[in-house]
Order: structure tokens, then C-alpha cells, then sequence
């Protein structure tokens, strides 16, 4: 049912993008306790916003053709809205009736991705929300009874996660599997600050060789294999179970981000100026962003770009993020 200030908030139709954007949503579910929200996404971006509070209605934008969109303006026009935002720069937010409309533009050049997402509602620096996406009691319940436990009588088991996410969408951002497990043999280790942990491996199903390799980091009645079984909302609720995440530039880094998760991301052959987890720590080997685009000028070629960051120094901002001096 839509209420007294009906909010229409049409998200990035890249599932990445709305999960960086996704603080801009928070902001208003908190600012606006009386806000009713409809959410248009596409295929993969909607169903992260399927908790949302106060949710009237979540549309699935199929396609970006000419249809689709007077598909999607039958639904919205007879509405009203107090607030419409528009993540996508679409013509149609302009027409429709509203109180007030924040567009999203171009963003400035050297900006953070989360800084850009906020620059629609116009919000001070200091005052930039960090990606977050909800998720309820039942989708998290979901998930953690996927979680093996230790037996007995209480079917919870407190002992601290190690979560990590190998997977990455090209080549060139791989960190070899065999050093996110010499991270996680580190970290879970009996004399490590995650001693006696689980490891949870999240990811696709195209991601299960790195998990393979990964999983051996421990005992595997200690292992939680996630990968390819969960949507990426449910991956956002079992990264809130997380004591630490650990991964690449990918989705599942700013998931972690978005539920919560300290969150130490290893980045080479991307700009983690602008695209590094808002709240956490990007490290790379020796070369900046900049020698990465000399050598690959258009970051397509298929070259194993993070083989020279060593899995030490991966560890020891680990080490620091969880003694709170990350």
C-alpha cells in the first residue's frame, strides 16, 4: 500500500553499482520513518532490496528497451510521489507528478562510487552513508541453517567467521587461491586471532576450484561453503555473521561491506580510490593502478595482474583491521 510520502527509488540496473549505491536508500528508510518505498531494479539488482522496510512494491525492469520502460511508467504514473530518485538518470522520472526528484548524473572524476551515489541527495562529505542493505529475520535464519554446528543441545555456534570471497569476473583481478588460504591457515590457526573459527566461502558456483583449494585452510567440519548456493541478498545476510571478510574487487566485497563485515579487499589492476570498500581496507602489491593501466591500457587483456602482491601483507592488514587499528 503506498503511504502519505510515497518514495520511488529506481535503482542501477548492474547489481554491483546498486550494492555501492545502496547507503542512498538507507539514508531515507532512517531519515523518513513515515516513508513508504517502491523499488524498481533490474533482474539482478531488485532482488537486493527485497527486505527493504516499509517495501510497497519491488518491480523487475526485464530490459532497458523502449517497452519496457512505458511498462514501467504505466505502474508509476498514477502516483503522486513525494520523492522520487533516480539512480539511473532516466528520462522518466521527469515526468512523472513529485514533490521533489534527485537525479543521479555524471559522476566528478576521482570520486568514490559511494561519494557519487550520495551526491544525489546532496548530503555534506561527513554525512555520506555507506552501502548497507537490509535483510530480515527470516532471510537470515535461511542462511544460517546452512551453517554446520558443533552438536549438541544449542544449535548455535558462537565461534568467530573468517569469511572469503575469491571470486572475480576477469582474470586479471585473480589473487591466487593458494594465498587466501595461507591467509585463512594464518588467521584461523590455534595461536591466530580467529582461533578455532569457521571459514565461510562465498561466491558463484563458477567460483568452487578456489574454494576447493581454499576450504583445506581448515578442518572441514569447520567450513562453510556458501558459493553458488545463495542469492546475493542471503550473501549479504551470512557476510553479517562474519568477524572478518577477506576478498577481491568484486561483488562480494561490497556485500560484505553492505552487511556490516570488517572487510580487507586485495586490489591491483583496479582504482581502489574510487572503487575500494568504503569502510575497510584495499591492498596492493608493489605497482600503483596507474602502472596496471600502462601495461593493460584497457584492463582486458588475460594477464594475472595480482601475482606480485605477496599474502603477508594481505595478512597483516587483516591482523590490524581485527585489532581495531585497521
Amino acid at each position: 500500500m503506498i503511504g502519505r510520502f510515497p518514495i520511488l527509488y529506481i535503482a542501477e540496473a548492474d547489481a554491483e553499482e546498486a550494492v555501492l549505491s545502496s547507503g542512498v536508500l538507507a539514508h531515507l528508510v532512517d531519515s523518513l520513518p513515515h516513508a513508504t518505498f517502491t523499488i524498481v531494479g533490474s533482474a539482478a539488482s531488485a532482488p537486493l532490496f527485497a527486505d527493504t522496510p516499509r517495501l510497497s512494491k519491488l518491480i523487475v525492469l526485464e530490459r532497458e528497451g523502449h517497452f519496457e520502460w512505458i511498462a514501467l511508467w504505466n505502474q508509476v504514473r498514477g502516483t503522486k510521489w513525494g520523492l522520487v530518485v533516480d539512480m539511473r538518470g532516466s528520462d522518466i522520472s521527469g515526468k512523472l507528478r513529485r514533490e521533489r526528484r534527485a537525479v543521479r548524473g555524471k559522476a566528478q572524476p576521482g570520486l568514490h562510487a559511494v561519494e557519487a551515489a550520495a551526491a544525489v541527495l546532496k548530503l555534506e562529505p561527513d554525512e555520506t552513508p555507506a552501502p548497507r542493505l537490509f535483510f530480515s529475520d527470516q532471510t537470515l535464519e535461511q542462511v544460517k541453517a546452512l551453517f554446520p554446528t558443533s552438536g549438541g543441545a544449542n544449535p548455535e555456534d558462537d565461534r568467530p567467521i573468517l569469511a572469503v570471497g575469491p571470486g572475480v569476473e576477469w582474470m586479471g583481478k585473480r589473487w591466487p587461491a593458494e594465498r587466501y588460504a595461507k591467509v585463512a591457515t594464518k588467521l584461523l590457526a590455534d595461536d591466530g586471532p580467529l582461533a578455532g573459527g569457521r571459514l565461510m566461502i562465498v561466491g558463484e558456483e563458477v567460483d568452487r576450484e578456489a574454494a576447493h583449494t581454499i576450504r583445506y585452510a581448515v578442518p572441514r567440519a569447520r567450513v562453510i561453503e556458501l558459493q553458488g548456493k545463495l542469492t546475493r541478498l542471503q550473501t549479504a545476510a551470512a557476510l553479517s555473521q562474519a568477524a572478518l571478510y577477506v576478498g577481491a574487487d568484486s561483488i562480494w566485497t561490497h556485500l560484505a561491506v553492505a552487511a556490516g563485515a570488517p572487510t580487507v579487499a586485495v586490489f591491483g589492476p583496479s582504482d581502489e580510490t574510487t572503487r575500494g570498500p568504503w569502510k575497510g581496507q584495499a591492498v596492493r602489491g608493489p605497482r600503483s593502478y596507474q602502472e596496471f593501466k600502462t601495461l593493460d591500457p584497457r584492463l582486458n587483456q588475460a594477464i594475472q595482474h595480482m601475482m606480485d602482491l605477496p599474502w603477508e601483507r594481505v595478512l597483516k592488514a587483516a591482523t590490524r583491521m581485527l585489532a581495531g587499528r585497521g
